[in-house]
C-alpha cells in the first residue's frame, strides 16, 4: 500500500521536564529531535530554572502559563480536580498542542539501538504506526500485515483488509522495564534486554496498560481522551508511584474500541535509565496496584451508546459510567469522575480559543 507523507510540521512532540537539566536528554535526542517543534511542560513543583541546550525549536510553558491557560478558561472556575504536577504536567501540553499527531517521551530515556547497533529513530516508527492502518478485529500472526516483508495470513477475510485508522501507537522500552514497584522489587536486577522488532494491534475489548513513558497519539482522532483523571493520595515522582497514565490508556483504548480506530504496541523501543527506589516506591504505589483490581473489570464491561460519536461525547459518557459504578468504592474515583467531565469542558474551550 501507497506510504503517507507527514510534514514535520504536523508533529509535536511533548516532554514533561521533571528535572531542572535537560542538556543531556535533549542533546542525546537532538539528531532526532531537532526536525520537529517541541513543547516542553515544566513540572510546576520543580523550583529551578530549566537548561535547555540551543539548537531546538521549542516553547516552554511554566506554572505561570499553565495557570493563565487554565485559569481564564471558562472552565477554569470548575477544573479544581485538574492537576498538572509530577507526569501529569505533560497533559498540559497535550491541550495547547495544535498539531494532528503528538509524540511523548519521558525524560529518563534516550535513543536505544537496535539488534544490529543501528540507532532507532523513535519519533519517525511512531508516525509510520499511525500513519498505516491497524486491524483491531482480526488478529493477524504475523503481527503488523503492513510493514515490509509480511502480509496478511491465510484466513485473514479480505473484507477486513483495509483496516482501520491507528489513532495510538505505544512504544516499548529497553533496560529499566516498566514494571510496577511490587515486581522490581522482587527482581531487583531484572532489566529488558530483548529487542523485538515487531509491532501488533492490541485487540478489540483487550485492555491494556498504556504507559506515558514512549507514545505517539493521533490528537485529531483521540485528543480529548488524554486526560489526567486518576491521582493516587501519595503521588510521587518516579513511574512506579503513579497510575495517572494506566488509567488514561484505558479510558482511551475504550474510546478506541467504540469509534473503531486501532492501537498498536511494539516497535518503537527507547533506552530507559535508571531512576527511584522500588522498596520505597511501594510504600506510596500500593494504594493504585490494589486499585487495579476494580478498574480493569469496570473498563472491560463498560458500554457506551450510539449517541458518542466523538472522544469528548466518550470521556463524559465513561464519567458517568464512573461515578454510577466505582465511586462508591473508593472516592479517588468519584475525583477522576469529575476531572474527566472538567478536562473535556477545558479541551473544547482552549480549542476554541486557538
Amino acid at each position: 500500500m501507497s506510504k503517507v507523507s507527514v510534514s514535520e510540521n504536523e508533529v509535536d512532540i511533548v516532554i514533561a521536564a521533571l528535572h531542572p537539566d535537560l542538556t543531556s536528554f535533549m542533546d542525546e535526542w537532538r539528531p532526532v529531535f531537532s526536525r520537529f517543534h517541541l513543547i516542553i511542560v515544566k513540572d510546576p513543583d520543580l523550583k529551578e530554572e530549566l537548561t535547555i541546550p540551543s539548537g531546538f525549536d521549542l516553547h516552554v510553558y511554566t506554572k505561570t502559563d499553565i495557570d493563565r491557560i487554565v485559569g481564564s478558561s471558562s472552565a477554569g472556575t470548575t477544573a479544581a480536580s485538574l492537576l498538572f504536577s509530577g507526569y501529569s504536567c505533560r497533559y498540559f501540553g497535550y491541550l495547547v498542542s495544535q498539531k494532528k499527531y503528538i509524540i511523548c517521551i519521558d525524560d529518563d530515556c534516550v535513543p536505544a539501538r537496535d539488534d544490529k547497533g543501528n540507532l532507532l529513530d523513535a519519533v519517525a516508527q511512531h508516525i509510520d504506526n499511525l500513519t498505516t492502518p491497524a486491524t483491531p478485529f482480526f488478529f493477524n500472526t504475523l503481527y503488523d500485515p503492513y510493514r515490509k516483508g509480511t502480509d496478511f495470513v491465510r484466513g485473514y477475510p479480505f473484507s477486513l483488509r483495509n483496516g482501520v485508522t491507528c489513532a495510538i501507537s505505544c512504544g516499548l522500552w529497553l533496560n529499566q522495564a516498566d514494571y510496577d514497584a511490587p515486581t522490581q522489587a522482587l527482581k531487583p536486577a531484572q532489566r529488558n534486554s530483548r529487542y523485538v522488532d515487531a509491532v501488533l494491534t492490541v485487540p478489540v475489548r483487550a485492555m491494556m496498560p498504556l504507559s506515558g513513558i514512549n507514545i505517539g497519539v493521533n490528537r485529531e482522532v483521540v485528543g480529548p481522551a488524554m486526560l489526567p483523571a486518576l491521582k493516587l493520595g501519595r503521588e510521587g515522582k518516579v513511574r512506579w508511584e503513579t497510575v495517572e497514565d494506566i488509567w488514561c490508556g484505558m479510558c482511551m483504548k475504550v474510546v478506541c474500541d467504540h469509534l473503531a480506530v486501532g492501537v498498536k504496541s511494539g516497535l518503537p523501543y527507547v533506552w530507559r535509565k535508571e531512576r527511584g527506589d522500588a522498596v520505597e516506591s511501594l510504600k506510596k504505589e500500593w494504594e493504585g496496584v490494589k486499585l487495579m483490581e476494580e478498574v480493569v473489570p469496570f473498563f472491560q464491561s463498560v458500554r457506551l451508546s450510539k449517541a458518542a460519536v466523538t472522544a469528548e461525547d466518550c470521556i463524559i459518557e465513561m464519567a458517568a459510567a464512573v461515578k454510577e459504578r466505582l465511586s462508591s468504592v473508593d472516592p479517588i474515583f468519584a475525583r477522576a469522575s469529575e476531572a474527566m467531565v472538567e478536562w473535556v469542558k477545558l479541551w473544547k474551550t482552549v480549542k476554541t480559543q486557538a
